[in-house]
């Protein structure tokens, strides 16, 4: 089946309110996408894209961020995840934000997350159309290494997809899309760099995940590399933040997590005229 439009949401934890910011001025000007691929925050802040839920994402960030049950080291002490489980996946979606479950469902857009098994090391593209019933997997591909338990699906362990594609490009550009909208959550020519990071020592009994981790920096550089060829080429759109706002991956400053989303609106706005034009135009965005 050929889709029209696709759109990729990088994550990035708090970094990931830049693409809130984004998603709602989408919203907001009825800029729509056929499938989403969310990895991580992207996957956990853009389902808020698919339950057209405006405004959702950074309400809840400001209201909880400094909240010890929602995430952060009391989490991580008490519970072994630094995100909590029961106040992010149940009370948050159920009680204080509730996800519009019905809206999400319904609402034609294909949502894939994005999670990374830990026995073969490789992402897996996981459409859920259904929230309600697969929470986990929103759970799994914001479920970073080293402070979070891996998660358990269906007899399979799953961690963040950002450790196996933390940008699927690469995976869309294997379908024929028309057009790609890239979200990213770094600056123009971030580059990650080899941290050396003992994934060895936390997940030596997958040798397939330790391996897909030790070279994860080289294939975020290499797909980086890939996109902005494309852009270059003006077969894509991106959005990445114009400036740079340091904002910590479990950030509870609150003017910050502000800051940060009102950049995606302010980039977003800037940039409105042209993704209206991009998206009127026919060919395909993989044409060689």
């Amino acid at each position: 089946m050929t889709h029209k439009t696709a759109l990729i949401l990088e994550g990035g934890a708090m970094r990931g309110l830049y693409s809130a910011g984004v998603l709602d001025i989408f919203m907001k000007n009825n800029i729509n996408a056929d499938v989403v691929y969310g990895v991580s925050a992207g996957a956990l802040f853009g389902l808020n894209y698919k339950s057209r839920q405006i405004g959702r994402a950074l309400r809840y960030n400001l209201k909880y961020a400094n909240e010890k049950n929602y995430m952060g080291l009391y989490s991580l002490i008490t519970t072994g995840n630094i995100m909590n489980k029961d106040f992010c996946f149940q009370k948050l979606v159920y009680e204080l934000d509730k996800l519009d479950f019905e809206t999400y469902k319904n609402y034609p857009v294909d949502f894939y997350a994005v999670v990374t098994n830990l026995q073969t090391g490789k992402p897996e593209y996981i459409k859920i159309d259904d929230a309600q019933k697969d929470m986990e997997y929103f759970r799994a591909s914001g479920s970073m290494p080293f402070v979070s338990k891996p998660v358990e699906i269906n007899g399979n362990l799953y961690l963040d997809g950002a450790m196996s594609d933390a940008v699927p490009f690469k995976k869309v550009l294997e379908t024929n899309f028309e057009k790609i909208i890239v979200i990213l959550t770094r600056p123009l020519d971030y580059r990650k760099k080899d941290l050396h990071l003992p994934y060895k020592l936390f997940y030596g009994k997958y040798p397939n995940l330790v391996e897909t981790a030790k070279n994860y920096y080289k294939e975020y550089n290499s797909t980086m590399d890939l996109i902005e060829k494309y852009e270059q080429e003006n077969k894509i759109i991106v959005f990445r933040p114009s400036k740079l706002i340091k904002v910590k991956r479990i950030e509870k400053d609150t003017n910050k997590l502000q800051r940060i989303y009102d950049l995606g609106v302010s980039d977003c706005m800037d940039k409105l005229d042209k993704i209206k034009e991009y998206l009127k135009e026919s060919y395909p965005c993989n044409e060689k």
